[in-house]
């Protein structure tokens, strides 16, 4: 796992400072502490920052093919590279290595722009072709690693594993995007392909950029696309042992490291899934790590412990403080944009924990969104159901008025919200479960919003990200949909983003294989129902694993990786969360209604609404307000839409 950054000059030859090169690469030293590597031509400046985990002594990055004439630089992990070295070997192509980077060179040679095609892993990177005069990025299919660039007005290319290292460019437009905004106070991210920025964008998942030097700059476009056909035949019993052997093939791809390898265990069924399949794999204790919270309320290592006692791991827990909230400046810092996951706090944790003893953690991330996992998937089938027997033209104006005129219920479990359903109801499929995930809802923001601000938006709605992507899912299958809209947002912006900043913040690497994209691949094809059954998520990976895993840990409700917002800012954070949405920082965006922010506040902390979502979400984007200015110099501006 590394951190790469570049230059390229699409329009001519200009030499580019050595310097500028060096900030952009020191400015991600966390990410590869082992080594740093730089190579400068006319027209190109490409860094490496290493962290060594696959041939340590000769897998130094830039690398280059025979002859010099095409350079890379690499982030993540090509697992099936074992695979390619022989087929490229037949070709012609020499190896001088035994890392997986120099499989992409030879890949491009023998290839081309096709190269992604053929390569399973996690992986960002980018290349100079010297004799095709071509710079090609390209990023993989899931998401797991970043790429953000920039193209500045002189055609200059910049590009880098994380923001911080764009603004580290003189030349960067640090104005902030409206749109993007928008889309975090929806979201809690600032979805693909935008950046906090205008002037950044990100590479979108299973996409790939090609230039060529002198040439018009082309849009990014796809190469990969999951597609939910859900037309598997297999009987419910092949699936299960087909399931489990998918799940070893993909483990076992991740657990070939010239370093200490272990797993998060956090004693739900995904990362319990993959500790025992490690330990069938293993002739040694697998390394396993896990959180505990002092509060019994969000504490699940006992399940952990169930587990690691069942497959006798080499298992490390330790407690995190329910006030653990001391982080919230570190985390704006690691981010760089706004981002409003409060389990980044226990990620940040576990991870930090874990690189004690290892440099490469298997993760379970991934399952819930391929396998149907959330409480939310199956809530939306239920109201789905109540939709279809409707037509839309009777139900939204029905509902739409029900859902007005009825109070609102926060407080109460969730079949007794009927506010919320009845707004569910009369709202199509892809509105419905854009609303049921939004923290700040659309009635929300057009309170949080100042006049001023939603006139810059010019009518945008973050539910456009939704709608974009809902047209290219490709089936009508409403849990496949959602699954799918997951997979290209939340996935992406949420998980993937926070698990890669917090491990790289410790120079550790995590593997994902529930996102390995054959084995997503193969779980689109099966019907829905295996998925979903009932109130059963995650149904036939469940009883699948029922051999290698207790009842107790597979079908106990999920708790998930939270940290008390409510009880925090209704007391050791009360002054904070006060200071920072009323305070001069906000104050001076002109973004915000001033009162809809005072109440916010009050009405959390006098406990008659639970507003600790929203809360956190301003606080994150207060402090991301004022990293910036510590690492800039000045508050970031406001651009038009």
């Amino acid at each position: 796992m590394c951190g790469i950054a570049g230059l390229f000059d699409t329009r001519g030859k200009r030499d580019f400072p050595r310097e500028l090169m060096q900030r952009m690469n020191d400015i991600q030293h966390h990410r590869g502490p082992d080594e740093g590597g730089y190579h400068f031509e006319p027209g190109v400046a490409l860094a490496h920052r290493r962290l060594s985990i696959i041939d340590l002594s000769t897998g130094q990055q830039p690398l280059f093919n025979e002859d010099g004439s095409v350079v890379v630089v690499f982030n993540g992990e090509i697992y099936n590279f074992q695979e390619l070295i022989p087929e490229l070997t037949a070709l012609g192509h020499r190896f001088h290595t035994r890392s997986d980077t120099e499989v992409i060179v030879h890949a491009w040679e023998a290839w081309g722009e096709a190269c992604v095609d053929r390569f399973r892993g996690m992986f960002a990177f980018a290349l100079w072709d010297r004799n095709r005069e071509t710079f090609f990025m390209a990023r993989d299919r899931m998401g797991v690693k970043p790429m953000y660039y920039a193209i500045l007005p002189d055609g200059t290319l910049l590009f880098g594993s994380e923001l911080k290292v764009l603004m580290q460019h003189p030349g960067l437009d640090h104005t902030m995007d409206p749109l993007a905004i928008e889309e975090y106070f929806a979201l809690g991210y600032v979805a693909e392909p935008r950046t906090i920025f205008k002037g950044a964008l990100k590479l979108e998942p299973g996409f790939s950029l090609c230039i060529r030097q002198g040439q018009p700059i082309p849009a990014p476009k796809p190469y990969w696309d999951v597609r939910f056909t859900l037309d598997n035949p297999a009987s419910p019993a092949d699936a299960q042992a087909e399931l489990v052997e998918r799940l070893r093939e993909s483990v076992r791809l991740r657990m070939i490291s010239d370093v200490p390898l272990g797993a998060f265990l956090s004693g739900g069924v995904d990362s319990s899934a993959v500790v025992a399949t490690m330990a069938g794999l293993s002739g040694a204790p697998v390394n396993t790590c896990s959180i505990a919270f002092d509060d019994p309320a969000f504490n699940e290592s006992a399940f952990a412990q169930m587990v690691a006692d069942r497959y006798q791991t080499n298992h490390r827990v330790e407690t995190v403080q329910s006030d653990d909230f001391d982080l919230i400046d570190t985390l704006a810092a690691l981010y760089d944009e706004p981002y409003a996951d409060s389990s980044a706090i226990p990620t940040y944790r576990v991870c930090q924990l874990a690189r004690k003893h290892v440099t490469v953690a298997l993760s379970g991330d991934g399952g819930d969104e391929n396998m149907a996992g959330y409480r939310r998937y199956r809530f939306h089938m239920m109201e789905e159901k109540m939709r279809s027997g409707l037509p839309y033209g009777l139900r939204k104006p029905l509902f739409g008025f029900l859902g007005q005129v009825y109070p609102k219920a926060d407080w109460a479990p969730r079949v007794f919200r009927a506010k919320t359903t009845f707004q569910a109801l009369a709202r199509d499929s892809v509105e419905a479960y854009f609303h049921s995930v939004s923290i700040l809802r659309g009635e929300m923001r057009q309170q949080l919003f100042s006049p001023d601000f939603q006139r810059r938006l010019g009518g945008y709605n973050a539910l456009d990200v939704f709608r974009r992507h809902a047209a290219n899912a490709n089936t009508d299958d409403p849990l496949a949909l959602i699954q799918y809209l997951d997979i290209k947002t939340y996935l992406v912006g949420d998980i993937n983003t926070k698990v890669d900043r917090a491990s790289m913040a410790h120079s550790l690497e995590v593997r994902e294989p529930l996102m390995d994209h054959q084995f997503v691949e193969w779980l689109a094809s099966l019907p829905s129902s295996h998925k979903v059954q009932g109130q059963e998520g995650k149904f036939l990976f469940k009883k699948a694993l029922e051999p290698m895993l207790p009842n107790d840990v597979l079908y106990r409700p999920k708790m998930g990786f939270a940290v008390p917002l409510a009880r925090w800012f209704r007391g050791p954070l009360k002054d904070r969360v006060r200071k920072a949405l009323t305070g001069e920082t906000l104050a001076a965006t002109g973004l915000f209604n001033p009162a809809y922010l005072q109440h916010l506040v009050d009405a959390h902390q006098n406990g008659s609404r639970d507003y600790s979502a929203p809360l956190w979400t301003l606080m994150m984007f207060e402090a991301f307000l004022r990293n910036c200015k510590k690492t800039t110099g000045a508050y970031p501006v406001m651009g038009a839409a």
